[in-house]
């Protein structure tokens, strides 16, 4: 277990704190990240302030009705579909992207979601399935030494997007007030009893590993795997905790008593925008206050995604989306597809609203909004429902329709629907990887990466 009691750090921080009042919440400083090298050991020129980066991934459950979807002209020019047509406003800010697909997602029913960050293949052989690391904590363990938490994951129904190094899903909270406590609570005792919790945590964990060593050499082979990945997680429990420790210290940011009551009240699923709305601005607040750079947001699992009823819509996203053609379960399809855009929108609004020096938050935060699925009735994975918005300052250009579909097609057939299906459920352009996507995305976090999953390139036809 690493040594909790980092005595120079402790003395560094209090000496930046100093005469600033123990009530003060300072804004997050890069002298202030645990296990950096403090200011006076580099010199001034070496220093220089960079400018924070951060993503969001936004998942949507099941497809879309890829009959209303489907934007038909590619470049500046396109016109956005009618469930589109929120983000109009933000037409210099985004990027639809058609044609997309994951080469082991084609075929998969409801395990999309789990590969969506991770382009893993999804095999029952030898054993359950054992997924990679995702794009998201790619990022993370580049921006996790400026900030309090390295991720955040979340979800508004259910599931997860992150997973580890070790392929292991990390939980996503979706209680606004188990989110803003996490974020800005003070522990209940004071640091004592904190400090307190997080050493008999340390001596556990100490206790499990030591067992564990011994145990490990008197199991067969299938138990020592499901050891080694119980004890991945216990690693990553440590991890956690030296983090936690290292923290104690920093003053969280204040959010004022409005905010707070806005952000924590017990919200029934039944009012779902109001759900959707608190979940992006806690989002919002944990990106300004840079309490994190890196963002999950499930929307809802494959099998568990509201009902809207303010719309008028009282099945889940599942049922809908197993339409078998029927007129009025695609018109409530398309209608939901349209409620999930505006809560995107109200999100990007959001990050447009605040200004950082000379540029927005959206400008230096990359959202990427989709599914790992296009249209849910038969399970089609091909030509998968993508937006990518933000991150101006990181490179990364937008205002045309990126499609990779048209070069081969010419043009989409909307008038026959089972020639559209089909578009949807095989790739048109082979090569159109969305790992390629995600790689782009990394490169552009910092992350030192070449390839990432089956990618082969970085789309530079996203970049200025």
């Amino acid at each position: 277990m690493a040594n909790f009691n980092s005595r120079r750090w402790k003395i560094n921080r209090r000496h930046v704190l100093r005469g600033m009042g123990a009530s003060m919440a300072l804004p997050l400083m890069q002298c202030m990240a645990p296990g950096q090298l403090m200011a006076e050991e580099k010199s001034a020129s070496q220093q220089g302030p960079t400018q924070p980066k951060r993503a969001v991934f936004i998942y949507v459950p099941n497809g879309v009705n890829t009959l209303t979807w489907q934007i038909q002209k590619a470049g500046a020019d396109y016109e956005l579909t009618g469930p589109m047509k929120s983000l109009e406003e933000h037409r210099q800010q985004i990027t639809p992207i058609s044609g997309l697909y994951h080469p082991n997602g084609i075929g998969q029913a409801h395990e999309c979601d789990k590969i969506w960050l991770t382009s893993a293949k999804i095999s029952q052989e030898g054993g359950a399935f054992r997924n990679s690391i995702s794009a998201d904590q790619m990022m993370a363990e580049v921006t996790s030494q400026h900030t309090r938490f390295p991720s955040l994951e979340l979800a508004v129904t259910g599931g997860t997007l992150g997973w580890s190094r070790d392929g292991i899903p990390l939980p996503a909270e979706r209680r606004p007030r188990a989110i803003f406590d996490r974020l800005f609570g003070v522990e209940k005792g004071g640091m004592e009893v904190a400090k307190r919790k997080l050493n008999r945590r340390g001596s556990v964990l100490d206790a499990i590993l030591e067992d564990a060593t011994s145990f490990r050499g008197k199991i067969g082979t299938e138990d020592r795997n499901k050891l080694d990945e119980y004890l991945h997680a216990v690693r990553d429990v440590e991890l956690r905790t030296q983090r936690s420790y290292d923290w104690l210290e920093v003053p969280k940011p204040e959010v004022a008593a409005e905010t707070k009551a806005k952000l924590t009240r017990n919200i029934p699923n039944t009012e779902a925008g109001d759900l959707y709305r608190t979940i992006y601005d806690l989002m919002v607040l944990a990106l300004r206050t840079d309490m994190t750079r890196v963002i999950t947001c499930m929307s809802g699992s494959e099998s568990n995604g509201l009902a809207i009823p303010e719309i008028g819509v009282a099945q889940s996203r599942h049922e809908l989306s197993h339409h078998n053609g029927d007129p009025e379960q695609l018109r409530r399809l398309t209608e939901t597809d349209t409620f999930l855009v505006q809560q995107f929108s109200y999100f990007l609004n959001r990050l447009k609203s605040y200004q950082e020096e000379n540029q927005t938050l959206l400008d230096s935060t990359m959202v990427l909004f989709g599914s790992g699925m296009a249209y849910g009735h038969s399970h089609g994975n091909a030509n998968l429902p993508m937006v990518l918005a933000g991150g101006s300052s990181m490179g990364l250009k937008h205002g045309s329709h990126v499609d990779y579909n048209l070069p081969t097609l010419g043009q989409y057939n909307m008038e026959e629907s089972k020639k559209h299906y089909h578009v949807c459920s095989r790739p048109v352009d082979g090569d159109a990887h969305l790992s390629n996507l995600l790689l782009t995305m990394m490169q552009r976090m910092d992350v030192k990466v070449d390839q990432f999953g089956d990618s082969h390139r970085v789309m530079t036809e996203l970049m200025g």
